[in-house]
């Protein structure tokens, strides 16, 4: 690779900088916000890949919190690279060896040889500065003429770690980089991007996994100074991030990415807390889909059910034990076995034998209100009953000879359709229409789309220029997700689509809920697992989970299941799914002796739906994110930032899984949870309500019945009751749990509830508290039914301060009708 050192100032647009570099090539700087800039590097020869597909900018106030790239992809350059942000004004200072570009909130120093330093502004103080990142001196910038492939250097707060505590004492710590194994802090690790189906993954250590999230949080505390900012290179091909972990005598200690091929092409992004950072993304990305509401109930799946020659009636068969035990479920997940012919998979292939009837199996379940996923593959094994048809129309991903690419898949060899070209788009479409939909199918499961494509002259159709698979492999899971999404958009008469993804990229979230992938079962998957889906939150995925249970290998023993089905209860997924090595399958009732632990742990997630919806809902409208990390919510006590097993649920909810076997006690530290009324804050235990102080270790109970839960001092929680539940059809109680502030304090929220109609309807709250009362104002500008007539209102036990509701004192229960909270406006 050579290092560009040298530049000249060529011209100043009116929404950017461009330097030439000794190279020919052309270095831009983009100001597109305030806190957003963009850094692309452009070789003389042009971009390798002159469109992207994951920069899809969502405005804080646009009426659209999810936005999209145009099918074919938005251009790099142009005006059309430029629509969607605000494009602030800058100012630029030229001393002939500095350029500096500033904003009120971001300035970016560029010095020969070729190296950026960024600075953020004290918003206190708007004369002061303060140097947040640099470029490595000694080359920070390199690209290859011969192979394609980039680089970016950056300096690094190199120390030695205490792998006893998990604690850097050092400055900066780095989060994100999406799916990947091991600690929450990715400081001095080594990390590859390229898609794969790593079954039986080790949630530690297995590194490359299923998504290409080319994209980082670095927070940095330097004396008094804390700033945190994101990273994120938009470039498709595989590549490399060194975070700390690389030594080499000729420079001071840095970081790097790498990648094979395609462009250098990065945006800088100032929170300053991680918070900001991680929302701004979201936001850049096209923001987050909203699924119907039935997508957050149980969705229970199995290898074993579509793997057995009696499919359907061992579907019936799971309906009645699901009544037999009180097990409320919303949605089955068909694996691929229902399209076999023989011992492959044959994609939109039914199996009679397996399934009969398979509208009458629809019926069935819809009677009982669960939704049918279906399985969907985008590769066609070379004997599939439809493939020489595909290939005669030319729908397969070819080589640089005009046949299809040839690929190991599934116990054979295929080849994979182009989402890059139209007649293959339209294929799958009518093929996701007749196959599953018109046959009441609700929904797909877009699974195994890694394309594992490594013939390096294969290409894509690139909606009419011939692109590398190199540079678009990634992309290839988001166009066939944004396929599935439109066929089913189409189809539903205007009902929320809901599909499944495993793999994907940065833009996902507009169109998919995700998993982890096939997680293997142990403890440490358990416990791993909790870190990887706080690396997809910090990166912009918000609808997530992991297979409940573990995918591969032995079956879980009954302690084990247990704390599993408990974790996952409390995420935005929630699915039991295995292919147990032993010929096992994991189900709610499959150990009798905890068959009771495992039910209250799913009633405990259909209480919470009401909390898990409003979730979701502020994830689509607001970009925040649904599963965090401590540290997100309480980023000034440094603590927090310790490795820890904890995460929060939004930012009412303490969840303290437990992830070591023979475990009745948790020990989890409080955030220092203060507010400007009240230092002490505190946190409630969810269960019997005792009060803690924040900025302690506490040890909690945890019986095997029992996932230890804390709320925060301030929260209103809404709930639901679980009597007789089934799933999320009937909605029609609603309880509100109240944790008021021990002494005083004063918080103003939105609470959002779904009504009988599926849009959104908000509640204006404002919580008073003092050492003489519990104040409570609530109000709404909707009229929009709800399934429910009353709000309950609930203090905690013990709660001695009247509750006053907007303006009428109360017990310590109030019964409020919901349409007396409408405020008319003229």
């Amino acid at each position: 690779m050579r290092t560009l050192k040298n530049w000249t100032t060529v011209e100043q647009q009116p929404h950017q900088v461009t330097l030439v570099c000794e190279d020919g090539s052309r270095f831009h700087i983009f100001v597109l916000e305030e806190t957003l800039f963009r850094v692309l590097l452009e070789p003389e020869s042009g971009l390798q890949l002159p469109k992207t597909w994951s920069i899809a900018p969502v405005s804080d106030d646009s009426p659209c919190p999810v936005a999209d790239t145009p099918l074919q992809g938005r251009p790099r350059n142009g005006s059309a690279a430029l629509a969607g942000f605000s494009l602030p004004e800058f100012t630029v200072q030229d001393s002939g060896e500095q350029l500096i570009i500033s904003t009120s909130r971001l300035r970016v120093t560029i010095s020969r040889p070729l190296q950026l330093q960024w600075a953020s502004c004290n918003e206190a103080n708007p004369v002061e500065w303060h140097i947040i990142a640099e470029d490595r001196p000694t080359g920070a910038y390199a690209r290859s003429s011969r192979t394609g492939g980039i680089a970016h250097f950056m300096r690094c707060q190199q120390h030695a770690v205490d792998h006893q505590s998990h604690k850097i004492p050092g400055r900066e710590y780095y989060f994100g980089l999406g799916e990947k194994a091991g600690e929450t802090n990715r400081y001095g690790r080594r990390f590859e991007m390229r898609n794969l189906d790593a079954m039986g993954y080790d949630a530690e250590r297995t590194d490359p996994l299923y998504k290409h999230i080319p994209f980082y949080i670095t927070h940095l505390r330097r004396n008094a100074l804390t700033a945190s900012y994101g990273l994120f290179y938009d470039n498709l091909s595989t590549c490399w991030f060194d975070l700390g972990n690389e030594i080499d005598n000729y420079h001071a200690p840095y970081r790097s990415y790498r990648a094979e091929a395609g462009d250098l092409d990065y945006y800088f992004i100032l929170g300053p807390s991680v918070a900001n950072v991680t929302e701004q993304f979201n936001r850049l990305t096209g923001g987050t889909h909203i699924p119907p509401k039935w997508s957050l109930g149980y969705s229970a799946s199995s290898m074993y059910y579509t793997d057995a020659e009696n499919t359907q009636a061992l579907l019936g068969e799971f309906l009645a034990q699901c009544d037999r035990h009180q097990i409320p479920c919303d949605s089955f997940q068909l694996s691929s076995g229902y399209t076999s012919i023989g011992n492959k998979r044959y994609v939109f292939h039914w199996n009679q034998q397996k399934v009969p009837d398979i509208q009458s199996l629809c019926r069935q379940f819809e009677a009982q209100g669960i939704k049918l996923i279906a399985n969907i593959k985008p590769c066609l094994l070379q004997d599939h009953p439809e493939y020489r048809s595909l290939q005669q129309d030319r729908l397969f991903i070819e080589t640089s000879e005009g046949v299809p690419e040839r690929s190991v898949f599934w116990d054979d060899e295929g080849s994979h359709l182009d989402f890059t070209h139209p007649p293959s788009l339209n294929w799958w479409q009518n093929k996701v229409k007749s196959s599953l939909l018109e046959n009441g199918i609700a929904a797909t499961w877009n699974d195994n789309n890694e394309f594992e494509i490594w013939d390096d002259r294969a290409y894509c159709r690139g909606f009419g220029e011939t692109i590398d698979i190199r540079l678009m492999r990634p992309v290839l899971a988001l166009l066939m997700m944004r396929a599935s999404f439109s066929a089913q958009r189409e189809f539903s008469n205007g009902e929320r689509p809901f599909l499944i993804s495993r793999s994907g990229c940065a833009g996902m979230g507009r169109y998919v809920q995700t998993w982890t992938g096939d997680n293997k079962t142990c403890w440490n998957s358990l416990k791993y697992n909790i870190k990887m889906g706080i690396g997809l939150s910090l990166s912009g995925v918000y609808n997530f989970g992991h297979d409940i249970g573990g995918f591969a290998g032995p079956r879980p023993d009954p302690e084990l299941f247990v704390r599993w089905v408990q974790n996952g209860a409390l995420h935005p997924r929630c699915t039991i799914h295995s292919w147990n090595s032993d010929g096992s399958v994991n189900e709610p009732w499959m150990y009798p002796e905890v068959l009771s632990e495992v039910r209250e742990a799913l009633h405990l997630r259909y209480h919470l739906l009401p909390l898990l919806g409003h979730l979701l809902w502020q994830a689509h409208r607001d970009a925040r994110p649904i599963i965090t990390p401590t540290f997100y919510h309480f980023e000034s006590d440094p603590l927090t930032l310790t490795e820890n097993d904890d995460f929060m649920v939004g930012d009412a909810l303490l969840v303290a899984s437990v992830v070591t076997a023979n475990s009745t006690e948790r020990q989890v530290y409080l955030p220092a949870n203060q507010n400007t009324w009240d230092t002490t804050g505190g946190w409630y235990d969810f269960y019997d309500h005792s009060w803690y102080k924040g900025e302690q270790d506490i040890t909690l109970p945890a019986p095997l019945n029992r996932l230890p839960l804390l709320a925060r001092a301030g929260s209103i929680i809404p709930t639901r009751n679980t009597a007789g539940v089934r799933n999320t059809l009937h909605d029609g109680h609603r309880r509100w749990q109240i944790f008021p502030f021990k002494l005083a304090g004063k918080r103003d929220c939105l609470l959002y509830d779904e009504d009988k109609n599926a849009e959104c309807k908000q509640f204006k709250i404002n919580l008073e508290c003092s050492p003489e009362h519990i104040k409570l104002d609530i109000a709404t500008h909707q009229t929009g039914a709800t399934e429910y007539e009353y709000l309950e209102l609930v203090l905690p036990k013990g709660e001695q301060r009247p509750l006053i509701v907007n303006g009428q004192p109360t017990g310590p229960m109030a019964r409020i009708r919901v349409e007396a909270l409408v405020k008319r406006t003229t």
